[in-house]
């Protein structure tokens, strides 16, 4: 019988709304949500059928019967596996206190349920995958706004001018996002875009920079110097919402765009043209303040900068701009009943000292990266479990092998995930996930300017043997007696308890796959926006008294960043919209379209080296090397080089990603302790390397 079911895709973390037909238990077709996405979908979302037919992913519950890494397993039941997880974590709790036991997860709209997992366990040790992300961007925001990077939604349909800093969104593909560029496009809006290489994304760009690696930060400066030069910016706005203008004002004195133009290598002129533009098309102008932003030393700071530039523009609460993300109390709806809510508050401090010493820092998920330090001393108390949901680690961090040495003082290492992860290979225990077709998840609200109730319902029953994230949870938590937090032994009953307060039932998904709560998009009064910064003065703070208080600078003096050595590049990685960081390269149809990434040379420093396109090449990094073929480009600045993030995997049984391509991670020595200070993210891209041709005839695969 064929039947059509609303559902949420999970081939990326961007959780695109579908609706998905099924005859005779079998995925017929994958469509985007027509309500909201007409239709459109990805290429990622349009594989989702080949991950459910994909046997190269663990079959049923794994526990380690060999040394980490070595790939011995013994397939048990679930129960077993339970059992087995449960009596260790006991042990652990009572040996070391429950704080000594953490959770990762990927982020999403349903960290909620483990969340409250770990905190009923008795842990305030709660992380995600973040400070590899957007951690330097989720703080800027902090600091200028009291709001974190989601508290404003972007119209970027209706904008005239949208600006983006390495935010290659046409490649790390946000579908609705994309199409919204798309629409602007047409409608004659402009798009500048800055990267140190050429990307789909700067293709339809109607101004491009092509900047020396690790300038953002100067361009951004410049911008600011030559907008209040040219009294480009919303005096009425500033003077009525700003602290901290006036300090602005003597601080971006020097940066000029002249200034700016020499240490990025652009030209001055182009700069000034770009704020002429701007100011006919303020407020409706966006300067996007980034996504991923773990990149350089001042990568906060850069992000700052473009939320400054935001504010100048006066383009908050505006069409076109940004706008305040609404929740269900905007529309005069209750909202989800949260479950952590229920339970108590963990009274240790966190491991990574994230709202003790890092007061600045947001407690929520804390800094992952910072946990190892704890791992490897036991200070400020050891970490003795970890439980990664949907996180990797291992391809989402840097220098893996130090990752390890950490993680060998750890006694129980739990993966849950529907794919083997690098991290799940080298873990005690595996609990597969059923894909994304095969499971429910919780419901979930998504705020912005027409927020809604959104729920990922199951599709198919699960072809092996795996479990929705839901029921992995439920399970243990059962086993370590805090099962009285998750009330609920189906899906429907968790939707019901979930959804009680709000007055709606799961039926009222039918109609669209969603519960709209508001029909048109909901502005405040931007006349009337005290109260909606949640900064200590209540204001746009140009000056934060959050950082001034942690000693750190708001307005931080700009350093050349070093240029690279003779005969070395700096290492700089990106997305492709082919593939989801590590996790669809197995994928068997995705796979097809891009099986190994390459590394970008520029043409000029290519002939230098004697490698044409094609070419294998080794790739050096204090002592640590990896074989990958060149592609030669004009698009790239000489002083990078550039690979696709997530290749290069070492998991045997992941046949069609096995040795494929390299791994820009595993070249990233000693990056593992580079922190931003400010921010909290990772530097990831400030890793010089070695490139020459190499000497033997590189083999891809290797036989199993």
């Amino acid at each position: 019988m064929a039947k059509s079911v609303w559902s949420m895709c999970g081939m990326c973390s961007v959780r695109c709304p579908i609706r998905v037909e099924v005859e005779d238990g079998k995925i017929k077709w994958i469509e985007g949500n027509p309500y909201i996405l007409k239709g459109a979908l990805c290429a990622k979302g349009s594989a989702g059928h080949a991950l459910v037919e994909d046997d190269e992913r663990p079959h049923g519950p794994l526990i380690r019967t060999g040394p980490r890494g070595s790939g011995n397993w013994k397939l048990v039941t679930w129960d077993e596996a339970f059992d087995y997880v449960a009596e260790k974590l006991k042990k652990i709790k009572e040996k070391y206190g429950p704080e000594s036991i953490m959770l990762s997860c990927r982020g999403g709209p349903f960290a909620d349920l483990f969340k409250a997992f770990i905190h009923a366990i008795g842990s305030p040790n709660f992380s995600n995958h973040d400070s590899a992300c957007g951690r330097n961007v989720h703080h800027a925001a902090k600091t200028i706004y009291g709001l974190g990077r989601k508290g404003f939604a972007y119209d970027i349909k209706n904008c005239k001018h949208l600006i983006l800093f390495g935010r290659n969104l046409f490649e790390a593909l946000r579908l609705a996002e994309a199409n919204q560029v798309m629409d602007m496009l047409d409608k004659g809006g402009r798009l500048t875009y800055v990267d140190v290489r050429q990307t789909i994304t700067g293709v339809k760009a109607t101004r491009f920079f092509l900047v020396r690696p690790g300038t953002d930060y100067a361009l951004a400066l410049g911008m600011i110097n030559e907008v209040l030069k040219q009294g480009a910016y919303d005096k009425e706005f500033v003077e009525k919402y700003v602290i901290g203008f006036d300090e602005l004002c003597s601080f971006i004195e020097p940066y000029t765009a002249e200034w700016a133009a020499k240490e990025c290598g652009v030209k001055p002129n182009a700069i000034k043209a770009f704020v002429k533009e701007i100011n006919e098309d303020r407020p409706r102008v966006i300067f996007h303040p980034g996504w991923m932003l773990s990149r350089y030393h001042d990568s906060f700071y850069a992000s700052r900068a473009l939320q400054i530039l935001n504010v100048l523009m006066g383009n908050i609460e505006v069409e076109g701009g940004q706008i305040f993300s609404k929740g269900p109390g905007d529309c005069g709806v209750k909202g989800l009943r949260s479950f952590d809510a229920q339970v108590p508050k963990p009274a240790a401090p966190r491991a990574d000292l994230v709202g003790d010493k890092y007061k600045h820092w947001d407690k929520g998920p804390g800094i992952f990266h910072l946990f190892y330090e704890a791992m490897r001393t036991g200070k400020p108390y050891p970490i003795k479990a970890l439980i990664c949901y949907r996180h990797d680690p291992f391809n989402c961090f840097p220098d893996p092998e130090s990752q390890k040495e950490a993680l060998e003082n750890v006694e129980l290492l739990v993966s849950i995930d529907v794919h083997y992860s690098e991290f799940g290979w080298y873990s005690d225990v595996i609990l597969p996930e059923s894909t994304y077709l095969e499971r429910e998840n919780p419901i979930a609200t998504q705020k912005g300017p027409k927020p809604r109730f959104i729920v990922r319902q199951r599709a198919i029953e699960p072809r092996l043997d795996t479990k929705a994230c839901w029921e992995i949870f439920k399970g243990l938590a059962d086993r370590l007696d805090i099962g009285q937090y998750f009330p609920f032994n189906t899906a429907e009953e968790m939707w019901n308890w979930q959804l009680e307060p709000t007055g709606y039932s799961i039926k009222d998904f039918e109609e669209k796959g969603f519960i709209p709560l508001t029909d048109k998009p909901i502005f405040y009064d931007r006349n009337n926006l005290e109260g909606k910064f949640k900064t200590p003065s209540g204001k746009i703070e140009f000056i934060s008294q959050v950082l001034t208080e942690q000693g750190l600078p708001s307005l931080k003096p700009y350093e050349s960043p070093q240029k690279p050595p003779k005969g070395q590049f700096r290492l700089v990685f990106g997305r492709t919209a082919v593939h989801t960081h590590g996790h669809t390269v197995n994928n068997p149809l995705l796979n097809e379209l891009m099986p190994e990434n390459a590394i970008w040379i520029n043409k000029r420093v290519a002939a230098r080296l004697d490698i044409k396109e094609g070419d294998w090449v080794d790739i050096i990094s204090e002592g640590k090397k990896a074989v990958i073929r060149a592609r030669i480009t004009e698009f790239i600045h000489p002083e990078a080089v550039y690979m696709t993030h997530g290749f290069g995997r070492e998991v045997p049984v992941q046949t069609r990603a096995y040795l494929a391509g390299a791994s820009d991670q595993k070249l990233q020595r000693g990056l593992l302790n580079k922190t931003d200070p400010a921010g909290g993210g990772l530097c990831l891209c400030e890793k010089f390397v070695t490139i020459k041709k190499s000497v033997r005839n590189a083999k891809r695969r290797v036989e199993l």
